[in-house]
């Protein structure tokens, strides 16, 4: 059995709490002694700084490879613009116009180019930031205003997961191309959801991505108690196992509001944080 277990906390949408539930999660952890790491690869609005307070001890630009194209080589052959699916590099004319904020940094225009006239250099999408939140080690992504493409910076994120320990990656809402690099290599997904239409709409959606990701995941129902039961009448019938069921608890929501985990001002959720944590653990075996 490897050493390193790898969490990932996801949603269809978002507002249904999986901030929440990672930074709760993984202080738990580091209470039972645990050596944890959270990682908030929401990069766009990355917030779980907000409730575990972290102290940033590391700071890194992350970079992507655009193509630099040395005119005196080129012979406008178009293999560049064919090859590239997103009309970063295009052809107009002999004369080649790069656009570097569409590149997805594939290197695919450099591999083809017979006279060597694109070479790369780094364009930054955003930074790193690593740190020490108590007993957890932090890592998050804040994306640069104004960029599209936030995969490259999440996977600059996840290659601080450690090598053992617990690794709690709090990913971005949706089941787009972001949080697919969020959650992929993954040994278990806790999907968070909530008891309304929209809640059970977009379950529906990250339920079907992760089984063609092939992961194993389970549901936390999150407001349990303020809509109806379509979602737990979803999962009987879906054969999705619900790990817990949170209530519309206030206390929970003010300590939110006041940047606060409600395992550190409620005592009672620590319990019940624990049990998801074995539960978790125990769906792995």
């Amino acid at each position: 059995m490897k050493n390193r277990f790898l969490i990932s906390v996801a949603s269809g949408k978002g507002g249904t709490g999986k901030t929440t539930i990672a930074t709760n999660l993984a202080f738990i952890a580091a209470e039972k002694g645990l050596n944890v790491s959270y990682l908030d690869c929401d990069v766009e609005e990355p917030n779980g700084h907000i409730f575990l307070k972290p102290k940033i001890e590391n700071i890194s630009a992350a970079t992507i490879p655009v193509p630099v194209v040395d005119e005196s080589k080129c012979i406008a052959c178009g293999k560049c613009r064919d090859i590239c699916q997103y009309s970063a590099i295009i052809l107009l004319g002999k004369t080649i116009l790069t656009f570097p904020n569409l590149c997805h940094g594939c290197g695919g225009c450099t591999l083809v180019c017979p006279t060597g006239a694109i070479t790369e250099a780094g364009r930054e999408l955003g930074i790193v930031e690593c740190g020490i939140a108590g007993k957890v080690r932090f890592v998050h992504g804040r994306l640069n205003i104004g960029e599209a493409i936030s995969p490259p910076l999440i996977r600059e994120v996840k290659k601080h997961i450690p090598s053992d320990g617990v690794a709690i990656i709090d990913s971005p809402p949706g089941t787009s191309c972001p949080v697919i690099q969020s959650v992929r290599g993954s040994d278990y997904v806790i999907l968070v959801t909530e008891p309304t239409p929209f809640g059970l709409n977009d379950l529906k959606l990250a339920v079907e991505m992760l089984r063609v990701l092939d992961l194993p995941f389970g549901v936390v129902i999150n407001r349990s108690d303020i809509g109806d039961a379509s979602v737990l009448d979803y999962c009987e019938s879906a054969c999705i196992d619900v790990l817990l069921e949170i209530p519309d608890d206030r206390r929970i929501a003010e300590a939110y509001s006041r940047g606060q985990l409600a395992t550190q001002v409620l005592p009672e959720y620590a319990e019940v944080f624990a049990s998801l944590l074995k539960d978790v653990f125990d769906a792995r075996l």
